[in-house]
């Protein structure tokens, strides 16, 4: 017997990117994953409570260590969390967005979401029982309005979940947007999931303000966090939830029933880190702004049209202003079937109406390899004209 939410999804195009990038040989720009292995430091950290700490259940919120290191780290964001009674550990953001759904989502539920998307949202918002009420956001801004929330909020909406920042646009919504949803949020009474797995990456002048720190919305936001991004371990799967106490009493229920708790050598290892990477909060997010640039002046030299890239591992390219006649998830395919690149198209992250000519590439890789990539793209352009003549 087949699940009716499940059986109609599809494999999710970075599983499917991936594995045709194995496939053919190719350059992997699609998944985003860095090509280098991550802090040395943080890694010998886990490894040596792997070797001479406990290796049994930790805590179902998570070691002790860890919470304090999380609760301090947002310091910096002017935040106060208890991390007795407001910091739950995750087995990575994906599951402490399930938890946040299942926690607090009742049957009938309406759910603000704005596309693109985490393709993950969806079909977790629905088991749920939530009904989503989708925003579709676009290029080259992709900003939403009063207007568009006014036609998205109802007296029935209970919960927004807002990616910021957002991936795959690579924008950092500003201060005035994030006013202007909190001012929804606080009008409707709904909660605000916030998926702020990106906040240490961002680039230039952008700022990265959590939408927790608004006014209204300490007591009704859920901000989760990520330390396979902020420390480029994504195998890692450590995350975590920030909430008032009532929201996190909903959503470790939720937890303790999804992974109970995460492996505690990992957990070690992440809160080593958070005490101890001033350096690597410097460093990290340079590195990547210069793989971010050379991926920029690559491309434009191959006379593609590069859409701003204010944070997070990726960057896009708008097809159409860069003379293809060709949508995204088809070049795409041909792009890492015929020429030896992965991408991945936009239009993948909506359910509704696509935005279909912006294709994503992740600049988290070595130079040669995105040297390799902007040479395959050159060559996947140069093979769709040529089909369409």
């Amino acid at each position: 017997m087949a699940n009716s939410l499940y059986s109609g999804l599809p494999t999710t195009i970075f599983t499917v990117m991936s594995a045709l990038a194995r496939e053919h040989g190719a350059v992997n720009l699609g998944q985003g994953f860095p090509d280098e292995p991550g802090p040395e430091a943080i890694l010998r950290a886990a490894s040596e409570a792997l070797l001479h700490a406990s290796n049994q259940y930790p805590p179902m919120q998570g070691l002790p260590e860890l919470r304090e290191a999380v609760a301090h780290h947002y310091t910096r964001q002017g935040l106060q969390l208890d991390p007795t009674r407001e910091v739950t550990v995750t087995s990575g953001a994906t599951e402490a967005l399930a938890c946040a759904f299942l926690g607090l989502i009742e049957p009938g539920d309406e759910v603000v979401l704005f596309q693109p998307l985490y393709d993950s949202y969806l079909p977790m918002v629905r088991r749920a029982g939530g009904v989503p009420r989708l925003a579709r956001l676009e290029p080259p801004h992709w900003r939403f309005d009063r207007a568009m929330l006014e036609r998205l909020f109802t007296d029935r909406t209970r919960m927004v979940v807002l990616n910021n920042p957002l991936n795959p646009t690579a924008t950092v919504f500003g201060e005035e947007d994030l006013a202007l949803l909190a001012e929804f949020c606080v009008r409707h009474d709904a909660v605000a999931v916030c998926d702020e797995v990106w906040e240490q990456v961002v680039f230039g002048n952008a700022i990265h303000r959590p939408l927790i720190g608004f006014p209204g919305m300490r007591e009704r936001t859920v901000k989760i966090g990520s330390a396979g991004k902020m420390f480029a371990l994504t195998g890692w799967k450590v995350g975590w939830l920030l909430a008032a106490p009532a929201l996190t009493e909903m959503i470790a229920k939720a937890h303790q029933f999804l992974t109970f708790t995460t492996a505690p050598n990992l957990q070690a290892g992440v809160a080593w880190g958070l005490a101890n990477s001033e350096a690597w909060f410097e460093a990290m997010p340079e590195a990547l702004d210069r793989s971010r640039q050379r991926l920029t002046e690559g491309l434009r030299r191959e006379g593609f049209v590069v859409l701003p890239s204010e944070g997070t591992y990726f960057l896009n390219i708008d097809l159409a202003a860069s003379g293809i006649d060709e949508d995204d998830a088809s070049f795409c395919f041909r792009s890492v079937k015929e020429a030896g690149v992965a991408g991945i198209p936009v239009s993948a992250f909506y359910e509704t109406d696509p935005v279909t000519n912006v294709l994503r590439l992740c600049f988290a890789k070595r130079d040669a390899t995105l040297d390799a990539g902007v040479e395959g793209l050159a060559r996947a352009r140069d093979l769709s004209r040529r089909a369409a003549a």
